[in-house]
């Protein structure tokens, strides 16, 4: 695999725009980006000790349950004898097979949740190129409250944003511009031409107008149908959810979550309230029962609107089991966090 050829990365925080910027790349005729069935956020605990037929047995076990079904069937054996000795080797040969399925010369990734494993994806592929998406935090909070998909509690939300920033950042700091691109989504939406050029530049590929027109494609149309959390999917690119907190926080939820991630907020370039770092952090008690009310609301929803709420449902069972063989002392991801 040339440089030019390497796979793309999308990390940073969920709900931060990643499934339009993966229908953007996905729209390039030489790049393949599926949806995600977060292999490395939910199999990186387990104790595999270098048995790859274990660890391709969980993955193929992940995908056979995926929340957004993949268009292609992957080979279990061909994964088997592509992978490296790695859990990430196993992931790169399944995402590869879905690469030639679909008669692209590279593949991406959206799953966020990479923003932990930058160093093992450069040890495997040195080649790979990582796209930091940021959102400002309080948009990320508000569309995290209506959404199946993370914490649903705004402050939870902004202490993951500023962990997971905290993660980028540092992997741009290690490897430099030259690897880890930043992408403000704010400025992808209001200057798509601009952003995706640039992109474009970063990656070493020739911009194709189609990327403008993701919406258009079959892959959007399908993600746009599957649940209402990714119903912005089949839109074409626009900045109305700029802003979207003034509508989906109040304002102690605004506040709690500058006072988290005002640091950070400074640091990219987005204006928060001075008096903010100032407010006090919110009870557990407080935070577990908002959360728990949010939630039921958000699943009562799901079980109305999204043909894959039972999938979903599905797919944490099958988290539930897999992390039972999680290492001793690692605290387990809570099911139903990823998009």
């Amino acid at each position: 695999m040339s440089t030019q050829d390497g796979p793309i990365l999308i990390i940073g925080t969920e709900r931060s725009g990643s499934n339009l910027l993966r229908l953007v790349l996905d729209a390039h005729a030489r790049i393949a980006v599926p949806h995600p069935p977060h292999f490395m956020r939910y199999l990186s605990g387990i104790p595999y000790d270098g048995d790859v037929d274990a660890m391709v047995g969980d993955a193929m076990r992940l995908l056979r349950h995926h929340i957004h079904p993949w268009p292609h069937v992957i080979d279990r054996a061909a994964v088997t004898g592509a992978a490296g000795t790695s859990l990430f080797g196993v992931v790169s040969a399944i995402y590869d097979q879905y690469r030639v399925a679909e008669g692209a010369a590279r593949w991406g990734c959206k799953s966020t949740f990479m923003v932990e494993h930058v160093d093992e994806v450069l040890a495997e592929l040195p080649d790979a190129r990582f796209l930091w998406l940021v959102r400002d935090p309080r948009d990320v909070a508000a569309s995290a409250k209506r959404a199946v998909f993370g914490h649903c509690h705004p402050y939870r939300m902004a202490l993951r944003w500023t962990a997971e920033q905290d993660l980028a950042r540092a992997a741009l700091e290690r490897w430099g511009p030259e690897v880890v691109h930043l992408v403000r989504y704010e400025d992808l939406v209001s200057e798509p031409d601009r952003e995706i050029r640039a992109i474009c530049d970063f990656i070493g590929e020739a911009f194709e107008p189609a990327m403008l027109a993701h919406h258009l494609g079959d892959h959007a149309r399908v993600t746009a149908s599957l649940s209402a959390s990714w119903r912005t999917a089949g839109d074409p690119i626009t900045t109305a959810r700029i802003g979207a907190h003034r509508r989906g926080l109040s304002e102690r939820e605004r506040r709690q979550v500058e006072s988290v991630t005002a640091p950070a907020m400074e640091t990219l370039r987005y204006p928060f309230d001075g008096a903010s770092p100032a407010e006090p952090a919110p009870g557990p008690l407080r935070v577990a029962l908002g959360g728990f009310a949010v939630r039921m609301a958000v699943e009562a929803r799901s079980l109305c609107t999204d043909r894959n709420h039972f999938r979903r449902w599905r797919r944490d069972v099958t988290v539930r089991r897999l992390r039972r063989r999680a290492k001793p002392g690692r605290a387990p991801v809570p099911a139903g966090e990823s998009r």
